[in-house]
């Protein structure tokens, strides 16, 4: 049967989870204008968890934090169930916020010879390993939980700092103590957010970066490639969905970012109109959404788009997600890398290998 024991009773609560329709994760940011009325209700409509990325209403409020707050007190005026979380990442220092007013240069991470060590983009990492940085950091994510009905914290990166890449550019010794640090800073962030509110890391990959799931102070983890960018083997979509039982034995839940087939880095792809995208993004949403569906447990969520803004799909309505759904009968039923799975108002059918799924709707 689908884990239901008290391992899983906080992540359910703490995300205001329910079988009631597919529990869907909304995540997105709109740097160039507020949120319309229309998309305000929208979100606050389908979803009970939700993440403003880096940037949301940087343009009409000046920060990222103002921006984010704005959105979050309409979005849990009008459902106050909601959990609206702060976007920071932990391990590159994306511009757009005020509270890089107060960054210090020194908490920059650097090489042995002093070079400064950058991130996508070219954007410089900071240190963890510095603890006046790891408070600064987590009072960042609290002072922006205490100024607004937040809900807790989306933290991007973790696993780029558990990768050999970053092992060779600062050292052993260096590369572990930044890890180490990050640890704490999950750790200590959670302790000032309190236990009310969500500490949502990613993330996880396949049979990679496991490890986090055992961080102190992480309540749930994304699986952000899901099914895409290079992990599109069946094995390893097999993993991700395997992983989603291994974090619910910890007591911790997971959010499957599933994709179209397509996604915003693709640039010949980008240009295709607009409702071009919709189309396809409807009619491929059946096979991420049953794979999902056959692993999901108490406190699972799905994120579906092709992209983190407002115009990659996230605030479009998909039949499927609207559909009563109900809980789970028991556990998948699995032969091979094919399962099948019964839910009160659904027959879900998945085959990993031929990437082919049925969903039986009633």
């Amino acid at each position: 049967m689908a884990q239901t024991g008290p391992t899983l009773v906080a992540a359910v609560k703490l995300t205001n989870f329910t079988w009631d329709r597919v529990p869907l994760n909304l995540h997105f940011g709109k740097r160039s204008a507020d949120l319309t009325d229309a998309e305000v209700d929208f979100v606050a409509s389908h979803s009970n968890l939700i993440a403003l990325e880096k940037g949301h209403g940087v343009n009409p409020h000046g920060s990222t934090e103002a921006g984010i707050a704005d959105s979050a007190r309409r979005i849990v005026q009008r459902n106050p169930a909601a959990k609206v979380l702060f976007y920071f990442n932990a391990f590159i220092n994306w511009s757009g916020y005020d509270a890089f007013k107060t960054y210090r240069p020194e908490w920059t991470l650097r090489t042995a010879a002093g070079e400064v060590v950058t991130g996508a983009g070219n954007t410089p990492r900071p240190d963890p390993s510095n603890a006046d940085f790891r408070e600064w950091w987590s009072e960042v994510v609290a002072q922006a939980n205490r100024s607004a009905p937040l809900g807790g914290v989306f933290v991007d990166a973790l696993p780029q700092a558990l990768t050999p890449a970053l092992a060779k550019q600062v050292g052993d010794e260096k590369a572990r103590a930044i890890v180490a640090g990050l640890r704490e800073m999950m750790a200590l962030t959670k302790r000032k957010l309190g236990p009310d509110r969500v500490v949502l890391a990613n993330g996880i990959r396949t049979t990679d970066f496991r490890e986090i799931l055992d961080w102190e102070g992480i309540d749930g983890v994304m699986i952000e490639h899901f099914g895409s960018f290079k992990t599109e083997a069946p094995e390893a979509i097999k993993a991700d969905l395997d992983s989603i039982a291994i974090a619910a034995a910890k007591g911790k839940f997971v959010v499957i970012k599933g994709w179209p087939g397509f996604n915003f880095t693709e640039r010949e792809m980008m240009q295709r109109p607009y409702d071009d995208l919709l189309k396809l993004a409807c009619d491929r949403i059946t096979f991420p959404l049953a794979c999902f569906l056959v692993a999901a447990q108490p406190g699972s969520h799905l994120c579906y788009s092709w992209g983190y803004t407002d115009r990659h799909g996230m605030l479009e309505s998909y039949p499927e997600l609207d559909r009563p759904l109900g809980p789970p009968k028991g556990d998948a039923t699995w032969s091979g890398l094919t399962a099948t799975r019964e839910f009160a108002h659904a027959s879900v059918t998945v085959d990993l290998v031929t990437k082919r799924a049925r969903i039986d709707w009633r």
